[in-house]
């Protein structure tokens, strides 16, 4: 048994995979208390249900098959592996999100990680576990860094630097309300930084506060 917060099907708002109609499962419980933290509410459950009940939801959404785990921290609970592993012999393409501080070893190669390094602004900078970096697949996964100001900026670039990420698929995002989008694509393009910066698509779409979208 899974503690949920929601199930939804929504339009895919960050990462490479923006755009595209996904499902997304959102598991509740997280080990962080980052200060912009948009999804509060999944800091407890909901609703608590079976792998198969889980899966009987996501085929409801057929044919969508891209299917997004995340929170919350998903890897809190151990039965994610089960999840990750029905998902896949459903013929699902499957997004893991987490927020790097869990070790990523036992992710299954055909899962797309979405990885989070938490810089200074988010009040987290110290869960970032490096050893993760080693199960960072350079061809398929992705390492995202949420923006508060200017200083972030920087942190995540000599991030970037000094962990030599120039060749991996890294996203920058500004923290809704506090960095605007039009400063942080200034430093990106005098910078000439080998990153995508992305929008939360979903909020530009719909309310910044509506839930299941």
């Amino acid at each position: 048994m899974l503690n949920i917060s929601e199930i939804f099907c929504s339009i895919q708002g960050e990462s490479t995979y923006t755009g595209l109609p996904c499902v997304f499962i959102r598991l509740a419980g997280c080990n962080l208390r980052c200060n912009y933290c948009d999804t509060t509410y999944s800091y407890k459950s909901e609703i608590t249900l079976s792998i198969n009940d889980i899966i009987a939801k996501v085929k409801e959404y057929d044919p969508v098959k891209l299917v997004e785990i995340t929170g919350g921290e998903p890897l809190l609970q151990p039965e994610v592996f089960q999840l990750i592993s029905s998902l896949h012999e459903n013929g699902n393409t499957i997004l893991l999100e987490t927020n790097g501080s869990i070790l990523l070893k036992n992710i299954p190669e055909y899962v797309i990680k979405i990885v989070d390094v938490k810089c200074p602004g988010s009040g987290e900078e110290d869960s970032f576990l490096l050893e993760n970096l080693e199960f960072i697949n350079q061809e398929s996964d992705e390492i995202k860094f949420v923006l508060s100001d200017n200083f972030d900026y920087n942190w995540a670039k000599d991030f970037i630097m000094k962990y030599k990420l120039n060749d991996y698929e890294i996203l920058f995002s500004p923290v809704s309300g506090k960095l605007e989008p039009q400063d942080l694509a200034k430093w990106i393009i005098e910078d000439k930084l080998p990153v995508r910066m992305q929008l939360q698509l979903h909020k530009i779409i719909w309310d910044k506060d509506k839930r299941g979208v």
